[in-house]
């Protein structure tokens, strides 16, 4: 590109806006246009399938170009953000009628992921979250703000703790220190969109100056958060942002809320990820939220979420869920007469966000006060009932809000004020005087055209409009000879002549300077309608936050009545009994007519700490697993739970390992990922803990795996803290621990042998389980004949050899060659010596680990 000299003065300014934003795609506004040059062309061209061109940038070379109708900025916007580009949205800041010169332009809003009102972009049913996290050493701050909603949250914590919190809220940008940008991306990865911000901006003074200037506070101490300095330096870091996105309308964000470690149950990102409680991990699949959400609107579903991701550790707090839910189920109609009112009510937090930022339309302040009305029928049915009335006694009635928009906004507005006809009729004099000059004005356009037809003959004579000059008569040609010599011509068509007259000028005037001052005024009076309305802020979130706890709460009810469910009882003790337990989502998924084979399952710290289940792959060791952690969560957050009844200690912390993954990108293998997710677990156990471990050690050999599986299982029931553990495995080696430790107990999941074939029970059944049926298991799955019938004849072979004990049958070298080295090498002999003596009963986990990390690097990485 040439140097400044050559350009254009409309390049000139372009470059001039685009140098203070590099980092976004910069949406230019030409006339009627948005206009995007050079790479954010080709980038948006891509994106939106529009049209890339190319302009002559004055005597530079060409640059590409590609731009869209200013008024579709709604339909295209969202792609670009959805794409996860930064957009600057830059407008014409003058009239281009009032200036000779260039006109003055500069960007009014930067919207980002983490940063949008816009409806297109923003799911009804999930918050859309801008998290900031502050780095210090080994400790974190967190904030997330969702403008969309007023949602302020902040916490401190670990690397552990934010790294749950972040997959728990899954915000759409995560901003963070630019000078620790290796350290963000080596703990957390790009699994989210992220963006860096300087150094400066995350400073203790900088941040509570922001805070306390936006709440109007001298302090932050009534919030809670007084001492939280990191989470308060990440939280100034969120505000900073949204000041430098253009994004300063924000009196809907009213407070702010600390989220308390003690206060919730303890899930790390690999339980949350393989209960599935948001996600399935198979494409088709299912989540526990799928099934379990069955509340009305986007309110209740997006705390629903958060319910579901925080669970509770107070047995009050549950309880209390418990006794609303309990009074819908009692209460059946009332509950479904309720529901069908929350329907009804549209999106208030996201209403008032729009009616804090002065966005909000005519319609969607209809929908805010018909959501206000529905919130007052809800209140008064709920009065019936006492318990429900508690909650319901919170909602604020608004009744002069709701009786400002009744008279004020016509029943059915325009979507747009600045399409007018908006306000009421009555409002204003002025208006109404206004409207019948308007009104009879068109009126009185007729009469001329029907006058004047009969006057002059002229039978298809009519009067229409243009923006070029105003009111016309126009004549077909066949009747061009009967035009008065007054008329005066303005345009010729092919068929037709145009025609202007000294008294439709008169009117033209007078209907168009009513047309102005009808829109001026609207426009003022919707904008004092809205100047009082924003009175009622808190009054409206207060709302939108106990509609969303009765629909989360009546949600539980209609789920536990369509399902079966049952109120678990909740205590401080340390015991788990569940019977005939099912698997929520399994069971919805079962064919219609079939049924779900349920389960007892009894945890406690006396007797029946660690249950060791054994039992052939594909006959319901994983399912069993999950269901339990999965009742214990619902029950905690204060839903009725799949089952013939549940008493259930609470518990302060899930861990769950169940499954293979990969993290290949990091260099880690299927086996180091299960030991540092393992090794985990065991370094955060607690007395209340609910561990959940599924076929450990099946990553490395047999012996390995069977040894790191007992030593696992040994520290875990000499732990002091007794965590209560479902152990599955298919090593029934493991069966022998029952014998040797007090608090083991051997199941299996049963199955039946007929003919050679098995037939899966699904049952859980005292006592171990000798064969692992693996042949049968991949007979099943199709595998070849040939394939099954030789391994048949190589385990027979196996098992005659380990009876025998003689590890040199000839038979078995001969045919099926298990030996693919000698150990003539003294490598070999050096590490067969070394695990010979290692005493494997004392070795714990880490050391194990570690062993086998020195066993693979004096193999050469073999």
């Amino acid at each position: 590109m040439a140097g400044k000299s050559a350009e254009t003065p409309l390049m000139r300014q372009y470059n001039q806006i685009k140098s203070k934003y590099p980092d976004a795609l910069l949406l230019f506004r030409v006339g009627d246009f948005y206009e995007t040059f050079g790479q954010d062309a080709v980038k948006a061209s891509k994106i939106l399938g529009i049209v890339l061109t190319k302009r002559s940038n004055g005597a530079a070379a060409d640059m590409e170009l590609a731009g869209f109708p200013h008024h579709s900025l709604d339909n295209y916007l969202p792609k670009l953000v959805r794409a996860g580009q930064r957009v600057a949205i830059c407008d014409q800041l003058e009239d281009p009628k009032l200036t000779k010169n260039i006109v003055k332009r500069g960007v009014t809003e930067l919207v980002t992921p983490g940063v949008t009102t816009s409806d297109q972009v923003l799911k009804s049913g999930s918050n859309n979250f801008l998290a900031a996290i502050y780095m210090e050493k080994e400790r974190f701050g967190i904030s997330f703000c969702d403008i969309s909603t007023g949602e302020f949250l902040v916490a401190e914590g670990n690397h552990e703790y934010v790294d749950k919190l972040i997959q728990s809220l899954a915000p759409s940008e995560i901003l963070f220190q630019k000078n620790k940008s290796a350290k963000y991306f080596e703990l957390f990865g790009n699994r989210h969109y992220s963006f860096a911000l300087d150094e400066w901006i995350f400073k203790s003074d900088f941040a509570n100056e922001s805070l306390n200037n936006h709440f109007k506070t001298k302090s932050l101490k009534g919030f809670g958060i007084e001492g939280m300095d990191l989470a308060i330096i990440a939280g100034g870091a969120i505000f900073h942002y949204l000041k430098e996105t253009r994004h300063d309308q924000l009196g809907h964000i009213t407070g702010v809320s600390r989220i308390e470690r003690e206060e919730f149950v303890w899930m790390d990102r690999f339980t949350i990820r393989n209960l599935e409680l948001f996600n399935s991990n198979s494409p088709d699949g299912v989540s526990l939220l799928d099934v379990i959400d069955h509340t009305q609107s986007p309110m209740g579903s997006r705390l629903l979420k958060r319910w579901l991701a925080m669970p509770l550790k107070k047995v009050a707090a549950i309880e209390d869920r418990q006794l609303t839910v309990e009074a819908f189920m009692k209460k059946h109609e009332l509950a479904e007469d309720i529901a069908q009112l929350l329907q009804e009510i549209h999106d208030l937090e996201r209403l008032v966000s729009k009616l804090s930022t002065g966005k909000i339309h005519p319609k969607e302040l209809l929908q805010l006060k018909k959501g206000l009305e529905f919130s007052n029928a809800i209140k008064k049915k709920c009065a019936k009932v006492k318990q429900l009335s508690l909650i319901a006694d919170q909602l604020h009635e608004c009744l002069k809000l709701i009786e400002l928009v009744s008279t004020s906004i016509k029943e059915n507005p325009s979507v747009q004020i600045s399409k007018g006809d908006v306000i009421a009729d009555g409002v204003s004099a002025e208006l109404d005087d206004l409207r019948d000059i308007l009104n009879s004005g068109k009126d009185k356009l007729l009469a001329i055209q029907k006058r004047e037809a009969e006057a002059t003959g002229i039978s298809n004579l009519k009067i229409a409009f243009n923006n070029v000059f105003g009111y016309y008569l126009e004549v077909r040609n066949t009747h061009k000879d009967k035009v008065p010599a007054e008329w005066v011509r303005k345009q010729t068509l092919v068929s037709a002549e145009r025609y202007i007259t000294e008294e439709l000028k008169e009117y033209e005037q007078k209907i168009l300077g009513a047309e102005d001052k009808i829109l001026a005024i609207e426009q003022k009076l919707y904008n004092d309608v809205l100047e009082k309305a924003l009175s009622y802020l808190p009054q409206i979130q207060q709302n939108a936050q106990v509609l969303a706890r009765i629909d989360c709460l009546l949600s539980f009810a209609l789920l536990a009545k369509s399902m079966n469910y049952v109120k678990p009882s909740m205590d401080d003790s340390y015991k788990l009994d569940i019977k005939g337990g099912r698997h929520p989502v399994i069971e919805r998924q079962l064919a219609a007519g079939e049924d779900y084979i349920s389960n007892d399952v009894l945890l406690d710290r006396e007797e029946f700490q660690i249950l060791m289940i054994t039992g052939p792959n594909m006959s319901g060791k994983s399912a069993l697993l999950r269901q339990t952690a999965l009742i214990s969560l619902m029950a905690q957050i204060g839903c009725y739970v799949p089952a013939k009844a549940a008493s259930l200690g609470v518990v302060d912390k899930i861990f769950v390992r169940v499954g293979a993954s990969d993290n290949i990108s990091q260099g880690e293998s299927t086996f180091m990922v299960e030991m540092s997710e393992t090794a985990s677990i065991l370094n955060n156990l607690s007395d209340r803990s609910l561990v959940l471990l599924d076929e450990i050690g099946r990553g490395t050999s047999t012996y390995d795996g069977i040894s790191i599986a007992w030593s696992i299982a040994e520290f875990l029931h000499e732990h002091p803290s007794r965590a209560k553990t479902l152990f599955a495995t298919h090593y029934h080696e493991l069966n022998e621990m029952e014998g040797a430790f007090e608090r083991i107990r051997n199941f299996n999941v049963s199955v039946k042998e007929v003919n050679n074939s098995i037939i899966f029970m699904r049952k859980l059944k005292p006592g171990g389980s000798e064969h692992s049926f693996g042949i049968h298991v991949a007979k099943m799955a199709g595998m070849p004949g040939l394939v099954v019938n030789r391994a048949e004849s190589v385990l027979k072979e196996l098992e005659k050899s380990r009876s025998s004990g003689d590890k040199k049958n000839g038979k078995a070298k001969d045919e099926m060659q298990l030996s693919f080295f000698k150990l003539d090498d003294p490598i070999l002999e050096e590490l067969k010596e070394e695990i010979t003596n290692l005493d494997i009963n004392t070795l714990t986990p880490v050391e194990a680990l570690m062993k086998l990390n020195g066993i693979k690097k004096k193999l050469g990485g073999v």
